[in-house]
């Protein structure tokens, strides 16, 4: 019923935001001084805001196209390495094939698309062979490409990296951190050759029981019975996963901004006056960010409630009793794949404490191969996107990366 509403209104909508979208590009016909009066600028900046209010559920571009390698720019193309009806294994593959290190990305699937990571990939592309998870909108995959939770996620994890081969790096970041961490301890149990080399999580909740942020209050403060009655939905049937049961990804934008509330009111108060004044450069960052954080997913239910019941409800990996296809999960097992933690000093999604808990766990690492980072006065995202990332925590990474490879 929640889904087919919000699809109701949106078919509602939409008639609104592209009248809106016609009219605002009627003014760029015009003379460009035609926007500096000030009641024209005001309302051209309003008929804009209304054409981009609304989300969209198919994945933005990555963009890149080519890049600098050894000062010589090199042409970039994705190239969809294997796949599923849930993700693809996707590499940026660039002109002549350089040697250099490969790199799997385990970006999270957390009601947005791979493409939140694209500042991740862009500082890591030049001096690495970079493959990305790549999640699929999960009302998308029919019912007839079965169930995606928390063990499918794990055994993706392992296909990738089985496809890519021996010797490649993982990083992970963000909510898949337990997922990847699993997923290297089963490979390196089973002594899969395709083991990564290195290991490194970033802002991961591995142990939630450490400094508790609101979103594992919630987690805690409600049974798993409350998640499924009040935040899953069913796939309307204009879909191709119609009948699929989902967490649909406007439940989890919905929750992210109203973490921030003041901040996202802020930040379209200050888009609307940039227009309006006409500071496109000021306003084309904001239009950028947002198009990228409006653009969601869908997750399948038995992944969202299995990830919300195993790591932030019981714990079971840090406990000792995560359990994946009937076997326990043991990081002891891992001892060598080099082990890289990085939090952030202002995270209040995955706290201080959450993600180096890993190190406990694989406590058969040489502790030469073990290193933690906090890094000072970054949030969540500022752990691996922005400034910080480019020039102060990438740097331990590519440290790691060369030192194992």
């Amino acid at each position: 019923m929640r889904y087919r509403a919000f699809q109701a209104q949106v078919d509602m909508m939409a008639p609104a935001r592209l009248a809106a979208g016609m009219a605002g590009a009627a003014f760029g016909f015009g003379p460009a001084w035609l926007r500096q009066i000030p009641p024209l600028g005001q309302i051209a900046a309003g008929l804009e805001m209304v054409s981009r209010a609304g989300l969209t559920h198919e994945r933005p571009a990555y963009g890149f196209t080519s890049v600098r390698v050894d000062g010589e720019d090199r042409l970039v193309r994705e190239q969809v390495v294997t796949g599923t009806p849930f993700g693809d294994l996707v590499r940026f593959r660039k002109d002549g094939d350089p040697e250099q290190p490969r790199i799997l990305l385990v970006a999270p699937l957390s009601g947005h698309f791979a493409t939140l990571l694209r500042g991740t990939v862009e500082t890591l592309l030049p001096e690495n062979d970079v493959y990305i998870t790549d999640w699929k909108n999960a009302r998308d995959a029919p019912l007839s490409a079965g169930p995606f939770g928390f063990d499918e996620y794990v055994a993706h994890v392992i296909a990738f990296l089985e496809a890519i081969g021996p010797g490649a790096h993982l990083l992970g970041v963000c909510q898949p951190c337990a997922h990847a961490l699993a997923a290297v301890a089963i490979m390196a149990e089973d002594d899969n050759p395709a083991t990564p080399l290195s290991m490194t999580l970033m802002a991961g909740p591995v142990d939630t029981r450490v400094n508790p942020t609101k979103v594992n209050e919630l987690a805690q403060n409600h049974p798993i019975d409350w998640f499924e009655k009040e935040l899953i939905s069913t796939v309307p049937a204009r879909y191709a996963g119609a009948g699929r049961r989902v967490y649909p990804g406007f439940v989890q934008l919905t929750a992210f901004m109203l973490m921030n509330l003041g901040r996202h009111s802020d930040a379209h108060v200050d888009m609307y006056s940039h227009l309006a004044a006409g500071r496109t450069v000021e306003a084309e960052a904001a239009k950028t960010f947002y198009d990228e954080y409006f653009a969601v997913l869908d997750l399948t239910a038995e992944f969202y409630l299995e990830t919300v019941s195993r790591v932030f409800q019981d714990h079971l990996l840090p406990r000792g009793e995560l359990v994946w296809r009937g076997r326990k999960v043991d990081p002891g097992a891992i001892h060598r794949t080099a082990l890289f933690t990085v939090e952030g000093e202002r995270d209040d999604i995955c706290s201080v404490g959450q993600t180096v808990a890993a190190h406990a766990l694989c406590a058969n690492i040489y502790a030469n191969r073990k290193r933690h980072h906090l890094q000072p006065g970054v949030g969540h995202y500022g752990v691996f996107n922005g400034k910080k990332w480019q020039s102060q925590i990438y740097p331990l990474v590519r440290n790691l990366i060369l030192a194992t490879n």
